[in-house]
């Protein structure tokens, strides 16, 4: 039999019937094989879809589709998946092609990336801006002619100085603890005088006392949920009256109240936000406010005009920390997609990436030096951001748990009254000594200078406030260790005091052993 017996000629091939039988077995595996590349090519196609990362958003989106908005054990995330896998199918039934969506998805995602856009702001935003450029000139250059007075003072007599004031701190213990409140306490800050501390909670209020004999002084009403920031007017307790705007305030509510200290009533109010209010800050010249929020963005506000100037977005969740810069012309914030963004407010833009926490970022706060910021977080780590060398300088694992809360020590004048002074038994006459310049005294400005941005104060869940050494990172001190979750710490700006607030309900102040107290 020839070989063209045998087989079939290559011309005729195309002439078999491939409508043959290949069994129940085949069947179900080539059955199986398709599902599999349809799972496949859905997948793809749902990683092409872009979904709204706003829960209320997501909730509409599946009540427009029919779909219940919440299954048992949902929670955001898992809402946001389910509405990412009904779109992929609808899209699959449509037919929609999937290599095509996911070029231009790919390229336009590159090209969102690498484009920066621009709103066109309002007159008011402007003005603003140009007063902000002109306000942070004038103190960015007292600043400067102040670190350049420091050179005149020998360096080991500053380090001499600051050694000793870092001894004294180490003898804080707790002086002490007050019941603040029926509700769990959320928030402390100290007034710039240092002689009343202001506590927010749970139930949404506000409470002031006198310090340091913890004496109410005060309870402000105006939030219906937790409190979640406050802030002091720069000049409230100083020059400002009692009358006028001291305080500002954000809640879980989204409402962010104006106070005064005479009024137990917000004397105004900024609306916009529709979300929480995580925190507040005032600018440094008490012109303006900055808040952020949990609808993913943080906006400024002109304070006596009450108005918003500024919507700002660049987080892709929500933003939880705000601060400005004591010059006043950039303003850091930090929020739950792990980054932090410092924001030019003369120009608008974004000017620096804080990208190095690997969970989000909680709390932040600028040195006074102008161009140091810190960091903390819920992966229990400071970080240290210088902006000349545009880098993350130093990680501190500072805690066991969230750091709920940092702060820069920022000395005042009164800070001199007392611990130049030989205020505080033998550690006061380093600084004296560190102030004489060939033969003659420096001026107090400089005094205050070098000393201040020397120690941060940090509170964490662990249950802990610490201290730490600028520069080093070293820890100082270990104060008020307790089971419960600390949320919130300040520190004086004499420097006296370190006050916290706690879960327990409580607040406590701490100082040293032999501070002496005027009755």
């Amino acid at each position: 039999m020839s070989l063209k017996e045998k087989g079939i000629a290559l011309e005729d091939l195309d002439e078999i019937d491939d409508n043959f039988d290949i069994g129940e077995g085949g069947r179900h595996a080539r059955a199986e094989q398709q599902a599999v590349l349809a799972e496949l090519e859905r997948k793809k196609l749902a990683r092409s879809i872009a979904v709204p990362t706003d829960d209320k958003r997501v909730r509409e989106r599946l009540r427009e589709l029919g779909e219940p908005q919440t299954c048992f054990g949902d929670g955001p995330a898992e809402r946001r998946d389910r509405l990412r896998f009904i779109l992929s199918l609808k899209a699959r039934e449509a037919g929609e092609d999937v290599s095509d969506s996911d070029s231009e998805d790919e390229s336009s995602s590159d090209e969102d990336e690498d484009e920066e856009f621009y709103t066109l702001g309002e007159e008011n935003l402007k003005e603003a801006r140009r007063l902000i450029a002109v306000d942070s000139l004038k103190r960015a250059k007292e600043r400067t002619a102040l670190h350049m007075a420091e050179q005149a003072i020998p360096l080991p007599k500053r380090k001499k100085a600051i050694h000793e004031w870092f001894t004294h701190l180490k003898t804080y213990n707790m002086f002490s603890s007050q019941f603040g409140d029926e509700r769990p306490l959320t928030y402390c800050a100290f007034a710039p005088n240092s002689e009343i501390l202001v506590t927010g909670s749970f139930g949404g209020q506000l409470k002031l006392w006198g310090v340091p004999k913890c004496d109410p002084i005060s309870t402000k009403t105006g939030h219906r949920d937790r409190v979640s920031g406050i802030a002091f007017h720069p000049k409230a307790t100083l020059s400002q009256t009692e009358s006028e705007l001291n305080m500002v305030s954000g809640a879980s509510d989204g409402s962010v109240n104006l106070w005064s200290l005479s009024s137990n009533t917000p004397i105004g109010k900024l609306e916009g936000h529709e979300q929480r209010v995580a925190r507040v800050d005032f600018h440094p010249s008490g012109k303006y406010v900055a808040t952020a929020s949990f609808d993913q963005t943080w906006r400024l506000w002109d304070a006596e005009r009450q108005t918003e100037l500024l919507t700002q977005e660049g987080h892709s969740r929500e933003v939880f920390a705000i601060g400005f810069q004591r010059d006043g012309a950039l303003v850091a914030s930090g929020g739950k997609d792990a980054i932090g963004r410092v924001w030019d407010l003369r120009s608008g833009r974004s000017i620096m990436l804080l990208q190095g926490h690997i969970k989000p970022v909680i709390t932040l706060d600028w040195s006074p030096n102008g161009y140091q910021l810190t960091t903390g977080g819920e992966d229990n780590t400071m970080r240290v951001w210088d902006l000349r060398q545009v880098k993350c300088t130093n990680v501190v694992p500072a805690h066991k748990s969230i750091i709920s809360q940092l702060r820069y020590w920022d000395a005042s004048d009164a800070f001199l009254g007392w611990w130049g002074k030989g205020g505080s038994s033998a550690n006061g006459g380093a600084i004296e000594d560190a102030m004489e310049v060939d033969g003659e005294e420096d001026i107090s400005q400089v005094r205050q200078s070098f000393m201040s941005g020397t120690v941060v104060v940090s509170s964490s869940f662990d249950g802990t406030t610490k201290l730490w050494s600028v520069g080093d990172w070293k820890q100082l001190k270990v104060m008020g260790t307790t089971e419960s979750r600390i949320s919130c710490c300040d520190i004086s700006a004499d420097g006296r005091w370190v006050a916290n607030t706690d879960m327990d309900r409580t607040f406590k102040l701490f100082t040293t052993e032999n501070m002496k107290i005027e009755v």
